[in-house]
């Protein structure tokens, strides 16, 4: 008997209706002759009622409490829809991460899986029961709860199908599949029937909302396909899996976004060995992911060095390299958090040339100026002006011709 995981989003379990919904699925799934453990997120918008929530009492929530307390949003999700499956004659079982053998690091709000122990899965399982697991969260070896960071359930899912040797992993969401680009801001995009990994992994990193890029990875090193699929409806989704896609013909595969990045700058930096560990390995400690990064050419040893974060860590980052800019004898340091990011992915772009200049002759016809520009084999990203981000993406998918048949 087949061992198919699957994960449901929080729209797809926002309310009572939905989450009966969501048992009717896994029932089939069971029918059809498979175990079946499901991963669910929490309910609608829960986890952000419960930041506002914490803010409401404390203006720098402890994270050790905030991980405790977004965790609950999951566990109510997973209870109920035991519950539902309960009541509509099925054998059910929620867990928790922790219950679910879900180890971490203590990197609280962004801990990262260091092993999945699913002996007490494997049980329920082997007793009939469907499980149902709480994502996003684990438990540290001081048995301290942590959650995986926001999109965290994907990964949470990647996980599970992994160590319990799943055919395959299955991803329910609000959208059918993964697009060529946002279909609320181009709605001419299509639906891809496949994608391979790094293309996928360049989506989500870049902006693509529908898969987290820890779960892509992660699907990505042990080799375990996952289906990105709606959860309202039967339509075929997008495979993602290691094969040579079919959809080659057509060297770009998509256009990623992300509204949301903020440019820090360091001015006057001088210009020797060991400056720039100085400036971001403090950054690593703190959880902060750097993306983008620029130096300019030094001029009598005195160099600006700039980069770009997520706009919510921010303030983070400019409490973390302030005091180092200090230390080191830099001028000064400066933010802009009102830019955003968009990207042109595909596998095929490593064999062709000419890309990047069609895509910097598109923005330049919208008359959108380009920040900073970063680039690996298969992608292209553009930091612009976030206000900008949907006419970049509409002109980038026009320019790529990536509309729907």
């Amino acid at each position: 008997m087949a061992i198919v995981v699957q994960k449901y989003g929080g729209s797809s379990v926002a309310d009572a209706e939905k989450i009966r919904n969501v048992a009717g699925r896994i029932i089939r799934a069971k029918e059809a002759g498979n175990q079946v453990v499901a991963v669910v997120s929490a309910m609608g918008k829960t986890t952000d009622h419960l930041i506002e929530m914490a803010h409401e009492v404390s203006d720098n929530p402890h994270q050790r409490e905030l991980d405790s307390l977004l965790s609950t949003g999951e566990i109510v999700t997973s209870t109920l829809l035991s519950m539902a499956l309960r009541t509509m004659g099925h054998r059910a079982i929620s867990l928790t991460g922790a219950q679910a053998g879900i180890k971490t690091d203590a990197t609280f709000n962004k801990a990262r899986i260091t092993d999945i122990n699913p002996r007490r899965i494997q049980k329920e399982l082997e007793n009939d029961r469907t499980v149902i697991v709480a994502g996003f969260q684990g438990i540290t070896d001081n048995l301290d709860v942590t959650t995986l960071g926001r999109g965290g359930s994907d990964t949470t899912a990647v996980g599970l199908a992994v160590a319990l040797g799943a055919d395959r992993c299955e991803i329910y969401t609000d959208v059918e599949g993964v697009y060529t680009a946002d279909p609320r801001i181009a709605p001419e995009a299509r639906k891809l029937d496949e994608i391979g990994y790094e293309e996928m992994l360049e989506m989500a990193s870049v902006g693509a909302k529908v898969m987290h890029s820890r779960a892509v990875e992660l699907g990505w090193v042990y080799n375990m396909p996952i289906l990105v699929a709606s959860s309202l409806n039967d339509n075929p989704g997008t495979m993602i899996h290691g094969g040579n896609s079919m959809e080659i013909k057509n060297k770009v595969s998509g256009i990623a976004h992300d509204p949301n990045i903020a440019k820090i700058t360091v001015q006057g930096v001088p210009d020797r060995p060991g400056i720039a560990s100085s400036i971001f390995e403090p950054l690593a400690s703190a959880g902060i992911s750097v993306d983008s990064i620029v130096q300019n050419a030094s001029v009598k040893h005195i160099t600006d060095l700039t980069f770009t974060v997520a706009s919510t860590d921010e303030k983070a980052t400019m409490e973390v390299i302030k005091p180092i800019a200090k230390e080191i004898g830099a001028k000064k340091c400066l933010s802009d958090a009102t830019l955003g990011k968009v990207s042109v992915i595909g596998a095929g772009m490593q064999s062709g040339p000419g890309y990047a200049a069609r895509m910097f002759k598109a923005l330049a016809d919208e008359d959108i100026n380009v920040e900073l520009i970063s680039t690996s084999e298969i992608r292209i990203t553009c930091i612009i002006d976030k206000e900008k981000v949907p006419q970049a993406v509409q002109a980038l998918h026009r320019t790529f011709e990536l509309e729907g048949d």
